[in-house]
């Protein structure tokens, strides 16, 4: 396992340079624990279910709660093509919806193409990123995130090491007021 940082320059206003490191996890899937292996293996199978006519890039997302529930969900295509959904919003939703009262720990993502499992991890779109950070701020604790792709797993400590300049409560401060953001 070794750990690989991501640098983000930010220019803002007068041009300073802001930079931000976001740490993430590389690894293969003996280095995991029986629970990340676990939702690995959920969310691989529950790729397989994906429905998928247009793209045919089947995505399967598991997530573990607090109480040892596993959820699954996957990618659900439509002709009208925003009118889709995909797999780590539908099992985070499910999830929500019927344990409202429970974190989740951690979700795997992982993706089938061509009659394989990708080679490389695949990352969460920036919705699906913006709803892991929205519950990751409403359970004040970190989801881990666990990018499954067959060459290697990448693993991220929390959502917001995804989306470092997240629209969040902050956004709606009175700009007189302090904000967390960009200090």
């Amino acid at each position: 396992m070794f750990c690989l940082y991501l640098l983000f320059l930010i220019h803002l206003g007068d041009m300073k340079e802001r930079k931000i490191y976001t740490k993430i996890m590389v690894c293969s899937y003996e280095d995991l624990n029986e629970d990340e292996k676990k939702t690995i293996d959920l969310a691989k199978v529950a790729s397989q279910d994906a429905y998928a006519p247009y793209s045919n890039f089947k995505v399967g997302a598991a997530v573990l709660l607090g109480n040892g529930e596993f959820i699954t969900g996957n990618n659900q295509e439509n002709a009208a093509y925003p009118s889709g959904l995909c797999a780590e919003r539908t099992a985070l939703f499910y999830a929500k919806s019927q344990y409202p009262q429970q974190k989740v720990l951690h979700i795997a993502i992982t993706a089938f193409y061509e009659e394989h499992f990708t080679k490389q991890a695949i990352s969460p779109c920036g919705a699906c990123r913006q709803v892991l950070l929205e519950y990751e701020n409403l359970q004040v604790s970190p989801i881990k995130i666990l990018l499954y792709g067959e060459k290697e797993i990448l693993i991220v400590e929390k959502a917001k090491d995804l989306l470092p300049l997240h629209f969040g409560e902050d956004s709606f401060l009175d700009s007189s007021k302090d904000s967390n953001i960009l200090k």
